[in-house]
């Protein structure tokens, strides 16, 4: 067997684990030895809050792979509990810590890779030695907070930050029935859902029991105790800090490699850093944005692969097309399942330059009515005008949201348009989904929409409707209307619209409603055709309104622009 190259790797997991994999596949000459300063080289991270409810019921199941059998199966030295300190670029070797033994060695490279992953966030507020202070970043994290809970079974916890950590393990907890509190600085959590989708997902976790607080910060931490700025004190036996990661860098730095404009680290299309023989992939570089070329930390595991992948190929002379990412990803949150890829509203506002564009909000059920198991599917959609060029979805419900999510992703991904979502050929069966399923309704509306067919208002809109006086017109029959309506709201049913036309005025503007938002478009296409030009349908209707308004009226104690809610 000839000489191979030395290959060193700095950190195991998604990005580190797989380079080496990948590495190994393209060659058995190369020497790779991998270093972990923590014990387990490779574990499902993802997968980590729900050991806390006894979903994954051994720590030990989160470990995939250990150094041994990284040996065994891939010929791969992996050193756990080794950190490595500092690089000599000159000559081409890195300075390791055993963290065991406390002693140090040196180890040659002829290629490195950087694949240290990105640190929780613990801001320096004032009394943090006062709370028993955790995070979630591996396996040792959450066993340390798994045995500390267990100790005291009544014990209040407090999570701090709503990302998709924050919300996770606040929803694990809950279902080990302790009590929890998730507070969340901003006025939402879960920052790839725009506001008004996302207030389903509030009413879900609120529902469950999480005494869920939003913009209310914690300035200070007494003895036990979570001190916000509002004045309010919440008792915690322990506190989980999930307000973010930051990238792990420092090792980058003191080595002279450059970061970029996110204060990650810098590389080039095929993952490099400024210095040729250093390659860094993962939660410490940052990644460009396929939509709008804007660089960006991407803490998501799928890209970390990807990335993994480019970088041993580059190092063993592969060339491909240069990676982008547009940021797919999905949460479960209690009994409701959430997707979002793409751009949502604000990213897409703060574009430069500034594009015009439009979005398609509908609710349907994710499968045949007729299936026991059918329950309402919430999409929202965002495309260019005039190219119909989609820029970004978001789905929320009970069934399969990912599907529809990655067939969106997919068409994001040839720079599909809504017009070509009205003709994809999906699969269809009763207990799967719809003969016309939701992603080709979306194509149709967007499609409607692009072609001026008719105009819309979002749910969002409609408490300053009622505020400044407008006329808005239910739809729905009498027997709906009577169980809960807008108002103030006008009752018209689709059934007596064309007879009762003469009450509909044509010198102002008119909102329609129904439950979701069909039978008004129904209503408003009947209008235009009668002559009426300045109507809308509102879009998700009272379905939607009812989710939107739920949770600030119930926080706020405002009062409820509806008789009652509507939530099926």
């Amino acid at each position: 067997m000839k000489d191979g190259r030395n290959i060193l790797i700095v950190g195991g997991v998604a990005g580190g684990a797989s380079t080496a994999a990948r590495l190994r596949r393209s060659s058995e000459e190369d020497r790779i030895i991998m270093f972990e300063k923590g014990p387990h080289v490779s574990f499902s991270n993802c997968s980590l809050p729900y050991y806390l409810s006894g979903e994954i019921e051994d720590a030990e199941d989160l470990v995939l792979m250990d150094p041994e059998l990284f040996l065994k199966q891939y010929h791969i030295e992996a050193r756990v509990n080794q950190e490595v300190t500092a690089i000599d670029r000159e000559n081409k070797f890195v300075t390791v810590k055993n963290l065991t033994s406390g002693e140090s060695y040196r180890e040659s490279y002829d290629k490195l890779i950087l694949s240290p992953g990105a640190a929780p966030i613990v801001p320096n507020i004032p009394g943090i030695d006062k709370v028993n202070l955790f995070t979630v970043r591996n396996v040792v994290d959450i066993e340390k907070l798994h045995q500390y809970l267990k100790t005291v079974p009544s014990m209040e916890a407090v999570v701090i930050g709503g990302g998709f950590i924050g919300v996770e393990v606040a929803e694990n907890l809950t279902k080990a029935e302790y009590k929890v509190t998730l507070i969340e600085g901003t006025n939402q959590i879960l920052r790839p859902y725009d506001y008004d989708m996302v207030q389903i997902l509030h009413k879900e976790i609120s529902d469950n029991g999480v005494d869920f607080i939003v913009e209310d910060t914690v300035i200070e931490f007494e003895k036990d105790t979570v001190v916000l700025s509002s004045g309010r004190r919440i008792k915690a036996g322990a506190v989980v800090m999930a307000v973010g990661v930051a990238p792990e860098t420092k090792l980058a730095r003191e080595a002279g490699l450059l970061l970029g404009e996110t204060k990650a680290i810098k590389v080039n299309s095929d993952f490099q850093t400024n210095d040729p023989d250093i390659y860094a992939v993962g939660d410490a570089i940052e990644v460009t944005n396929a939509l709008n070329n804007q660089v960006m930390k991407l803490s998501l595991a799928g890209p970390a692969l990807k990335e993994a992948r480019r970088a041993a190929d580059h190092i063993n002379g592969r060339k491909a097309e240069e990676l982008s990412f547009i940021g797919s990803s999905a949460i479960k949150v209690f009994e409701l399942n959430a997707a979002a890829t793409g751009l949502n509203e604000a990213q897409i506002a703060a574009l430069e330059p500034k594009i015009e564009y439009n979005f398609v909000r509908i609710i349907l059920m994710d499968k045949v009515g007729l299936m026991p198991d059918a329950s309402p599917l919430h999409f929202k959609l965002f495309f260019e005008v005039p190219s119909g060029r989609i820029l970004g979805a978001q789905a929320i419900g009970r069934g399969d949201v990912t599907k529809r999510i990655d067939v969106i992703a997919t068409a994001m991904k040839f720079t599909g348009s809504v017009r070509d979502l009205t003709e994809l050929e999906l699969s269809y069966a009763p207990p799967f989904s719809t003969a016309k399923d939701i992603v080709n309704f979306a194509g149709y509306v967007g499609s409607n929409l692009l072609n001026g067919d008719f105009k819309q208002v979002n749910v969002d809109k409609v408490r300053e409707l009622l505020e400044e006086g407008n006329l808005i017109i239910d739809v729905r029959e009498k027997g709906e209307y009577a169980r809960g309506h807008i108002k103030g709201a006008m009752n018209l049913p689709l059934s007596e619209l064309r007879e009762r036309v003469s009450e509909i005025p044509k010198d102002k503007p008119v909102y329609l409603h129904c439950r979701t938002g069909q039978r008004s478009y129904n209503a408003v296409m009947a209008l235009q055709n009668l002559g009426y030009q300045n109507v809308y349908n509102i879009t998700g209707s009272f379905l939607a309104l009812s989710y939107y308004e739920y949770f600030n009226d119930k926080r706020l104690h405002r009062e409820k622009i509806v008789t009652e809610y509507n939530f099926r």
